[in-house]
């Protein structure tokens, strides 16, 4: 049986509450005819019951014949996260019949928030974008989370409803009209699940029952019992949460939100559970499917398999990517940025993945992290941008207005060269400067004034200027849409032409199409990145000039003719002009000319391939 109400057909539904607490709980449908029906108990404090209920029928569930509640499993909250919840029926004309997934490999990925994304702010908006995201190189969409949150205005992550889908957003069936659209662009779909924490406001679970202990403290709200007494029934109603997910809505992959708020000291964590359940449902489906960690932990165990003692998740974000390009483009260097600012920062998280891996961090004041060396490249997601390191800031600025153009060149050539998976954020890729704040619609003004005051403390460390947007003020939200029009001016057409032609590569040169740390070789000269990727017979090279003025060094190279497929500072580009050759002879190095702040890639043409040239 399925947690929540059940479409049978024919006027019929089924419901199962877990409700352990509860001494006695009746099933109140409200519409289209009110009518009370007593639920059966059942083992390990569960209660169901079979009416008639068409999809539609509105309904709560009646706590010892008093207190009545939204269902904790509702599949659709169409008055809000106070109101009744309401019975859905699954059924969806699906044409993916021929959509297995994509592997690892082939993941682009391009993050997305529903409501901020486009002037409407609804799933069916998004699909008329879909053809640009295909052109432009993008392999996958993904959301920010769309679980029902209060009012119309969330990033998500105060969602209280996990398995209904926002209302203000399309509901249901607009989010399968949407993830359709894109199995039948080619694109596969993640969604962002949050499953650390539930949302203040709405938050009913409590009252059916220990889905939350005072076992430990996080810092969004109660943790949830992943390991106390009757957590068995909660990691449950999770992992049925994700299944549902990838089956009845047919996500590729899911990203799990901050992993290090999941409190479970427990021999076989929730995480593992998980991993090893979605495994065998993508076996059963006969369909790729994926789960994506976010952690500030640097614990590489997240993706290690089961049987070395990890969670088996397939890929994690990596933050520290992002902090060694971001400290290096801009020279910021408060709050955690004050761990990174260096080129060799830049080199370790290409050669290894986390740059801090035991070593000790000034921002933490404490050694962080473990090795992740033994990692391959392909399960780490890497960004320049994304939703936090963009909306937690005290003024929401994207990259696009803290360095000069030439500096966005240079951070799209270090996440699409990488050999990892790299994720844009929306508006990235013609220069987007709308800010990105962090907004929500609390109906409590307690609440939403206390929203404010943490938002206040969390950027404290960082001495930003300027006061923060209210976060609850309508006006922050639409401040944070996205502005189309600045893709047909000039810079932003051709920043948009210039990662197209980035991804374009990424996908037809073999050496980078391989995702594989075996096959790359890194190294600082001076305030210059040099990497060297091989593999399928083919062999490429990048320079970055991280200078401000221009500059030229001795590299080493393998023997060959190469030539140049892409230079940042060609005036094509809107750079100043460049003075490296379009082709080189390399005896075993070469002096390299390189503009400031710019980068080239060159592929070699002939010599000797796959050659393990060593960089001394």
């Amino acid at each position: 049986m399925d947690l929540g109400a059940t479409y049978l057909g024919n006027g019929c539904s089924e419901f199962l509450l877990w409700a352990p607490q509860a001494q006695s709980v009746e099933l109140h449908l409200l519409s289209p005819k009110e009518r009370l029906a007593a639920m059966a108990p059942l083992k390990f404090g569960y209660h169901t019951c079979q009416v008639e209920a068409s999809p539609g029928s509105s309904y709560v569930f009646r706590l010892n014949g008093k207190q009545e509640r939204p269902d904790p499993a509702s599949r659709f909250q169409p008055e809000g996260v106070h109101g009744p919840s309401q019975v859905v029926d699954p059924h969806f004309a699906w044409d993916d019949g021929c959509w297995f997934g994509l592997p690892l490999r082939c993941y682009i990925i391009y993050e997305i928030h529903v409501g901020t994304f486009t002037a409407q702010g609804t799933f069916d908006a998004i699909i008329p974008r879909l053809q640009y995201l295909k052109d432009l190189g993008i392999t996958a969409v993904e959301l920010m989370p769309v679980a029902q949150f209060p009012g119309g205005r969330n990033w998500g992550y105060d969602g209280v409803y996990p398995f209904a889908v926002q209302g203000s957003y399309g509901g249901p069936q607009g989010l399968k009209k949407l993830v359709n659209a894109c199995h039948r662009k080619g694109l596969a779909v993640v969604l962002d699940v949050v499953y650390n924490h539930l949302g203040p406001e709405g938050n009913y679970l409590a009252d059916f029952g220990p889905y939350f202990t005072d076992g430990y403290r996080i810092a969004w709200g109660p943790a949830i019992n992943f390991d106390g007494p009757q957590s068995d029934e909660v990691r449950r109603f999770f992992i049925e949460n994700a299944l549902y997910w990838l089956t009845e809505f047919h996500f590729d992959a899911l990203r799990i939100d901050a992993i290090h708020g999941i409190r479970d000291f427990s021999a076989q964590p929730f995480l593992a559970e998980l991993a090893t359940a979605v495994r065998r449902e993508a076996e059963r489906l006969n369909r790729r499917l994926h789960l994506f960690a976010e952690s500030d932990l640097n614990d590489a165990r997240a993706m290690r398999s089961q049987e070395l003692g990890g969670y088996g998740l397939d890929a994690q974000w990596n933050d520290d990517f992002h902090h060694a390009i971001h400290a290096l483009l801009t020279g910021e260097q408060a709050g955690y940025y004050q761990d990174f600012g260096r080129l060799e920062d830049v080199v370790k998280a290409f050669t290894e993945g986390f740059v801090y891996s035991g070593g000790y961090s000034a921002y933490r004041q404490r050694r962080h992290g473990n090795s992740s060396r033994d990692v391959p490249a392909s399960r780490f997601v890497v960004f320049a941008q994304n939703h936090d390191q963009v909306g937690n800031r005290k003024l929401g600025e994207r990259l696009s207005t803290l360095v000069p153009f030439q500096g966005l060149k240079m951070a799209a050539g270090l996440v699409l060269l990488s050999p990892f998976i790299p994720l844009l954020f929306m508006g990235e890729e013609y220069g987007e400067t709308t800010p990105f704040l962090y907004f929500v619609s609390h109906t409590d003004p307690g609440l939403a004034e206390a929203v404010r005051k943490g938002r206040e403390e969390e950027s404290a460390g960082f001495a930003w200027e300027g006061g923060i947007p209210d976060p609850n003020d309508e006006k922050t939200f639409h401040d944070s849409r996205l502005r189309r029009e600045l893709r047909r001016r000039k810079q932003g057409r051709v920043l948009a032409a210039f990662y197209r032609e980035l991804l374009q590569l990424r996908k037809s040169l073999l050496a980078l199409v391989c995702l594989d740390r075996e096959h790359a070789e890194v190294a600082a000269y001076d305030r210059i990145l040099y990497l060297r990727r091989w593999g399928e017979g083919d062999q490429v090279f990048a320079a970055f000039n991280f200078d401000d003025a221009p500059a030229q060094t001795s590299l080493p190279l393998p023997p060959g003719r190469w030539r140049k497929r892409l230079d940042s500072s060609e005036t094509r580009w809107l750079g100043s002009g460049s003075s490296t050759p379009d082709t080189l002879e390399s005896p075993c190095n070469i002096v390299l000319p390189l503009s400031a702040r710019s980068f080239v890639l060159f592929e070699q043409i002939d010599g000797e391939q796959d050659y393990p040239f060593s960089v001394v």
